[in-house]
C-alpha cells in the first residue's frame, strides 16, 4: 500500500556568515486557521504533483525564495500524522528542508503577516508543535554534519542524490 501525504512542510534555514544556524518562521495571518501560529512553510500537494516539488512550490509561494537563493534541498526522512478536526481525519505531512544563502531575503505571502529568522536553539519554543522540535533537531544534527548531510540531499526533481550508483560501481 502506498501512502501519499496530504501536506508538505519545508524548513527553510540558513547558516549566517558568523556560522549560526537560523530557522525561518512565518506567522499565520488572522484570516486563516490557527491565526498567530509561528510555523515553517506548509501547504497542500496538488493531485498530480510530485511531493518534493510541492514543497519547493510552497517555499516560493510563501516566502518568495527560489532559484539561486536555495543552496540545497533535503528530505528530512520524517512524516507527521496528526488529527485534523476540520476533516475529522488523520492527515499526514511529508517534511523537507531547504538551505538558503546567508543573505536571502524572504517576503511574507498573503497567508502570513510576519516572518523572522530565529536561532535554532529558540525555534522549538516559538513553533510549538512537537514534530516541529524534531524537525529543527534534524536540521541541526543531520544537515549541518558534512558526513551525514549528503544522505538527505535531493536534486531539483526531488530524487535523493546518494541513491544514484557511482560511475565506478560494478553492474548489479
Amino acid at each position: 500500500m502506498t501512502l501519499r501525504p496530504d501536506l508538505v512542510e519545508c524548513w527553510v534555514f540558513r547558516v549566517t556568515r558568523a556560522g549560526e544556524l537560523e530557522i525561518l518562521l512565518i506567522r499565520r495571518a488572522s484570516h486563516r486557521i490557527f491565526p498567530g501560529l509561528w510555523q515553517c512553510v506548509t501547504g497542500g500537494v496538488e493531485p498530480d504533483e510530485l511531493v518534493p516539488r510541492a514543497a519547493m512550490r510552497e517555499v516560493a509561494e510563501e516566502t518568495g525564495l527560489g532559484g539561486a537563493e536555495i543552496e540545497a534541498f533535503y528530505d528530512l526522512d520524517q512524516v507527521a500524522p496528526f488529527y485534523d478536526e476540520g476533516t475529522d481525519a488523520v492527515v499526514v505531512s511529508a517534511i523537507f528542508a531547504a538551505r538558503v544563502r546567508p543573505d536571502a531575503e524572504p517576503r511574507a505571502s498573503w497567508e502570513h503577516d510576519a516572518l523572522r529568522w530565529v536561532p535554532a536553539a529558540e525555534a522549538a519554543a516559538v513553533a510549538i508543535w512537537p514534530s516541529y522540535a524534531e524537525s529543527v533537531r534534524r536540521v541541526r544534527d543531520l544537515l549541518l554534519d558534512e558526513t551525514l548531510e549528503p544522505w538527505f540531499r535531493l536534486d531539483g526533481d526531488g530524487r535523493r542524490i546518494a541513491r544514484r550508483p557511482t560511475a565506478d560501481a560494478p553492474p548489479q
